[in-house]
């Protein structure tokens, strides 16, 4: 089942576009890479490298799309504008999007969408299932020109992991059903992954950190490396 979504978002102030394939199963959020779109997945092959485990009812996923070019990416705007926007990006998901899947889904992404995954999961880590993340690059201050004030480091993988005691989302980021941190070992930003999945395991969360033989920064390997988490 392909099924195409388009709605307004009060959250945003605009439409938003999803893809949905698949109508059981482990529901994936899957987040495209930096600025892209809610067919990326389908476009790059990932989908039908997927197909199988879609039609056999044990994943089902929900494409969607960014707002990387109004947040993360908006140079224009002051790093505390860049997150306020993001955070109205997870408004539209967790009160908007999430809301008719199934169950909680396990967020899912390539490199900029890695990022997407694991935050998500770390700031609200009761509503998903858990996390896989390839390829990602964590540390939010390359995009918010250094800076790691109190009002930006919320948006933070590595801040909000080396600073987190709070009981009631180590718990559940313990509790959750994958947690995946994947790149290659060329990768040009593996030293974030193996920090992120370090300060996870810190915290007690038994995150599998899968570090593949060369680059593996392309869809090739990620359709592999999917397969392999799903």
């Amino acid at each position: 089942m392909r099924e195409y979504f388009k709605d307004w978002s009060p959250a945003l102030g605009r439409d938003m576009e999803v893809l949905r394939f698949g109508s059981a199963g482990l529901s994936l959020l899957v987040f495209p890479t930096s600025q892209g779109r809610f067919y990326q997945w389908e476009d790059f092959g990932l989908v039908g490298a997927l197909s199988d485990k879609v039609e056999a009812g044990y994943i089902q996923l929900w494409c969607v799309d960014s707002v990387d070019a109004e947040s993360w990416y908006a140079n224009d705007r002051s790093p505390q504008e860049r997150v306020a926007r993001h955070v109205l990006y997870e408004r539209y998901l967790l009160d908007e999007l999430m809301p008719r899947m199934p169950w909680p889904p396990v967020t899912t992404g390539t490199s900029f969408g890695a990022f997407h995954a694991v935050l998500l999961a770390l700031r609200h880590p009761t509503r998903v299932q858990g996390f896989i993340g390839l390829s990602g690059a964590y540390d939010a201050a390359r995009w918010l020109d250094g800076q790691g004030s109190q009002d930006v480091y919320v948006a933070n993988p590595m801040a909000i992991l080396s600073g987190l005691s709070d009981q009631s989302y180590l718990a559940p980021l313990r509790a959750m059903e994958k947690k995946v941190i994947a790149t290659g070992q060329d990768d040009a930003n593996v030293d974030d992954s193996l920090r992120c999945a370090q300060l996870l395991k810190e915290k007690g969360v038994d995150v599998w950190l899968d570090v593949w033989p060369g680059w593996a920064h392309d869809w090739p390997y990620w359709q592999k490396m999917m397969r392999r988490y799903v």
